[in-house]
């Protein structure tokens, strides 16, 4: 996800998938100057990197940050390095700096970032809440966040958190995991997903604006996220599905 001050080219981005490509063509042959924040570093998270054109570029700057766990360079080698990879990290074009962070408030490209830690299987997670300090919006991501591993909660959907909610409270935009079903959610709920209803409750809970439903299970079908919209009608929060291409202009406060 691609974040952007009014006017100006994207210069903050939340995770490194596949996307980064269309990033790349939306720069219109421009290098990428910013930073790039890994909530986590499964495969779907970070493939991308190494076929971002517009940072792989010798007029590139990329702040790469992730959850710290070690070295960070080390950490990125696991995946992408001879035999896995023709190259390391290190090797990317353009100057690239890797950086492990802490949970806390950073700033980032003219952009307020809180980092809380959110339970996740399989290495440590991290959700953002990103806050314009000129124009006032304010986004909240939190990407394969499980939270069922404190709890049931209310619905048994997982429990409405301290991070999450902090995370959460007030926003504009919660763009957060919608991988699951109700009717899916008891048979994998231990895949470190979370469901549609708690994204949507935690939105209510926190006093959110729009609730961004995304990382879609891979099977679903377009129709059938269509279908889950429909039966969101009467949810009393707007609710909308992320999708390739989807742009949303935050108003000014």
């Amino acid at each position: 996800m691609a974040v952007s001050h009014d006017g100006e080219a994207p210069s903050l981005v939340l995770d490194g998938g596949t996307g980064l490509q269309r990033l790349t063509r939306e720069l219109a042959g421009q290098p990428f100057r910013g930073t790039i924040l890994l909530g986590h570093l499964h495969w779907d998270h970070t493939h991308g990197l190494p076929f971002f054109s517009a940072g792989d570029n010798p007029g590139g700057r990329v702040r790469l940050g992730m959850p710290a766990q070690g070295d960070p360079v080390e950490v990125l080698e696991r995946f992408m390095s001879p035999p896995s990879f023709p190259i390391s990290p290190t090797q990317l074009r353009g100057e690239w700096e890797f950086v492990g962070l802490e949970e806390g408030v950073h700033r980032f490209e003219g952009f307020e970032v809180l980092a809380r830690e959110i339970p996740h299987k399989g290495g440590r997670c991290f959700g953002y809440r990103v806050s314009d300090p000129v124009g006032g919006g304010v986004v909240a991501y939190l990407s394969d966040h499980s939270p069922v591993a404190l709890g049931d909660g209310p619905e048994g959907f997982g429990a409405y958190h301290d991070a999450a909610v902090a995370l959460a409270e007030g926003a504009d935009l919660l763009v957060h995991d919608a991988q699951h079903t109700a009717e899916e959610f008891e048979a994998k709920k231990a895949f470190g997903h979370s469901a549609v209803d708690y994204a949507v409750g935690l939105g209510r809970e926190a006093g959110v604006r729009t609730v961004v439903l995304f990382h879609h299970d891979p099977p679903r079908t377009d129709d059938e996220v269509d279908a889950i919209l429909a039966g969101l009608a009467d949810a009393g929060i707007e609710v909308i599905a992320a999708a390739e291409g989807l742009a949303v202009t935050l108003p000014r406060q």
